[in-house]
């Protein structure tokens, strides 16, 4: 009796254990950790870095010599709430090149940087909504993820790095899904296809930088099929900046 009890109690405290969240939820605690940031605008600076097949396309748009393996520029990247965010590079007595998204519109200054894009119109999306209420700014989040062929309704559970997801979308490499932190709920990877077919994987990692208060990852990584494309790394910020409305 006693060890029927036993196993009963196992097997209960591993249910628990497997329990994950719908994903309805888990967007809304996402949107949740979103709006207890409390920043308005933000502006941070950072390096660039650019690998394999984007070496071409970012140097002959800052002007760099493209005979290498990676490139390095720097960044900046400005957010303006609700839903404004630029994403800049600049290289050393070259070019400066923006991507913009701008109420889920984009618009690119310059030569376009395919990867600068991805990364901007992403972040944007998941970190700069404020749509009136929390389950406003989740319903908002979830009609993008949909857009990108995601389906939130499907969850799992996954690793990424040391850290524990949330997976929405279905299971399997290559399919299109949103991960999100299990711990905090701040947004972790984003892999979808774009109409052209392409595949992107568009990872924020670590929100611990003093510099982004939490409001940003301090690094974004863009990959592009199976290659690593773009690296961001956040090195100083200003989470009370004053930004013209004629940046985005």
């Amino acid at each position: 009796m006693k060890r029927s009890l036993f196993v009963m109690g196992l097997l209960a405290a591993l249910s628990a254990g497997a329990y994950v969240l719908p994903g309805g939820s888990i967007l809304r605690r996402m949107s949740a950790a979103n709006a207890d940031q409390q920043v308005s605008s933000l502006k941070v600076d950072g390096s660039l870095h650019f690998y394999g097949p984007a070496v071409k396309e970012a140097g002959a748009a800052l002007g760099l010599p493209t005979d290498r393996p990676d490139i390095e520029a720097d960044g900046s990247l400005y957010v303006k709430l609700p839903g404004r965010c630029r994403f800049e590079a600049q290289a050393p007595e070259g070019n400066t090149v923006a991507s913009v998204s701008s109420g889920g519109r984009k618009r690119v200054e310059g030569t376009e940087i395919p990867a600068l894009s991805e990364a901007i119109q992403q972040v944007c999306a998941l970190l700069a909504v404020r749509a009136g209420t929390v389950q406003d700014s989740r319903e908002v989040v979830e009609e993008h993820l949909r857009s990108l062929g995601i389906e939130p309704r499907s969850t799992s559970l996954a690793r990424f790095g040391g850290d524990v997801v949330y997976v929405l979308g279905p299971q399997g490499e290559g399919k299109p899904q949103f991960w999100v932190y299990k711990e905090d709920f701040r947004p972790a990877r984003l892999r979808y296809k774009d109409a052209k077919g392409t595949a992107w994987d568009v990872r924020l990692l670590d929100y611990s930088s003093p510099a982004t208060g939490g409001a940003l990852p301090r690094t974004i990584e863009v990959w592009r099929g199976e290659d690593r494309v773009m690296r961001f790394t956040v090195l100083t910020g200003d989470t009370r900046a004053t930004l013209a409305d004629t940046l985005f």
